[in-house]
């Protein structure tokens, strides 16, 4: 299995934290937000391959963090050509990008460079692997209001789901699609398709939504912390409770 971060976006809702940095190289709890999901995603044992891609702005940032790093061996960079928020690919065609440019066949996760997250990502993958279509993480977030900012599912009685909408007006749950995806070999070709047929390339909720209509998309729901890292406010909220946690030794080193 292939795992790839997408870390390719601009962020500009959390400038200037991120006019010269990444988000995902932001730290969080004195630890990179980066570092945070190699925790979750090094535990899990049959990965073959992890991609970051990131941007043409950002790629030295990455380079630089990666020499240092202990997994340096481990990771391969790509950089998808881009310089700004304005001429960006999105986080599907960065997706499609990296599965051309590294001739992937095989099945994919996908996380998202910005998630922070506290379930283990084995238990998404064996949810996953019994199942017969594509799958997504899924996370109560316990408020209809705070629901409108993100992709809001419903899934029935066996976990597919059977509505999705991305940053509906009119939410109808408050179960929402948190970044983190996966792909069995046979559902990848849908990518392609997507790509080619659609222009709304920067959600992924979008594509999901989309590949939900025309196949089978199963949510493994989660009950663990996660964190939106939006903007100012909620970086800071979420670098307060994970220097917490850290005090009182809730989150692994």
């Amino acid at each position: 299995m292939t795992l790839i971060i997408l870390a390719a976006g601009y962020a500009v809702r959390l400038q200037p934290l991120t006019l010269n940095t990444s988000k995902s190289l932001l730290s969080v709890g004195n630890k990179k937000i980066i570092d945070r999901i190699l925790e979750k995603v090094f535990r899990i044992k049959d990965i073959s391959a992890i991609y970051i891609i990131t941007n043409s702005k950002f790629f030295k940032n990455f380079s630089d963090w990666l020499k240092a790093s202990k997994h340096e061996n481990k990771i391969s960079l790509i950089c998808d050509g881009t310089t700004t928020n304005e001429n960006r690919l999105g986080a599907i065609k960065d997706l499609e990008f990296v599965i051309k440019e590294e001739f992937i066949t095989g099945d994919i996760m996908v996380v998202a460079g910005d998630n922070l997250f506290e379930f283990d990502l084995n238990s998404f993958l064996a949810f996953a692997r019994k199942k017969d279509g594509v799958s997504i993480a899924v996370h109560d977030i316990g408020s209809l209001e705070l629901a409108k900012n993100y992709g809001v599912v419903k899934t029935d009685a066996d976990q597919r789901v059977v509505d999705f909408e991305e940053k509906p007006q009119d939410p109808k749950s408050t179960l929402i699609s948190t970044g983190i995806y996966y792909f069995p070999k046979n559902k990848v070709a849908f990518i392609n398709e997507y790509v080619k047929m659609q222009d709304k390339l920067d959600a992924p909720g979008n594509y999901i939504g989309w590949i939900a209509k025309r196949d089978k998309v199963y949510g493994f729901a989660f009950s663990e912390d996660w964190y939106d890292i939006g903007g100012i406010e909620s970086y800071r909220k979420a670098d307060e409770a994970y220097q917490k946690k850290a005090d009182v030794g809730e989150i692994g080193t």
